[in-house]
């Protein structure tokens, strides 16, 4: 059985930059239940020097292995969605990467390169079908403290044996 999927749309947001290497900076700014019928690159609206958009599609894959995860992200009170949008050729300039609930796959993402990486509000709709997830396929898994093997250090050879010579 594969990864339950839940197709989103991507809003994000782009302002004009302060700054002589880029004309403008972009972030995502929320997820969208379900795929809108707008071609990215919609414009939702603009305030000022910033235009939020329709950036694209992308699915959030649940794994049973992770509920763990899914389940802490929950009882923090403000569950999130981590996008990841990367520098594209398209009209928009971004493509829609991905989009994840579990924050360790969201932080470990975070590192180097060229991605935007940022969590956003989940979505109360997308968090009911995470919450049903977590009831069918979650696993308590119990620790278990493995008892190490006694260390024995092992014999020292007597100084001036004929094995030293």
């Amino acid at each position: 059985m594969g990864p339950t999927r839940i197709r989103v749309g991507v809003v994000a947001e782009r302002r004009k930059a302060q700054s002589p290497w880029a004309d403008f900076l972009y972030r995502p700014v929320s997820v969208l239940e379900g795929i809108p019928a707008a071609p990215s690159g919609t414009v939702i609206g603009t305030e000022g020097d910033r235009t939020t958009f329709y950036a694209g599609e992308a699915a959030i894959e649940l794994h049973r292995t992770e509920t763990a995860n899914y389940r802490n992200n929950l009882a923090s009170g403000a569950p999130l969605l981590w996008i990841v949008l990367r520098p594209g050729s398209g009209e928009v300039g971004l493509d829609v990467l991905l989009v994840t609930a579990d924050p360790a796959e969201g932080e470990a993402l975070t590192g180097a390169g060229n991605d935007l990486i940022e969590p956003v509000p989940m979505p109360v709709s997308i968090r009911q079908v995470v919450e049903k997830f977590i009831a069918e396929h979650h696993v308590e898994q119990t620790f278990f403290k493995r008892e190490r093997a006694k260390f024995a250090p092992p014999a020292r050879r007597a100084s001036g044996s004929q094995e030293d010579t």
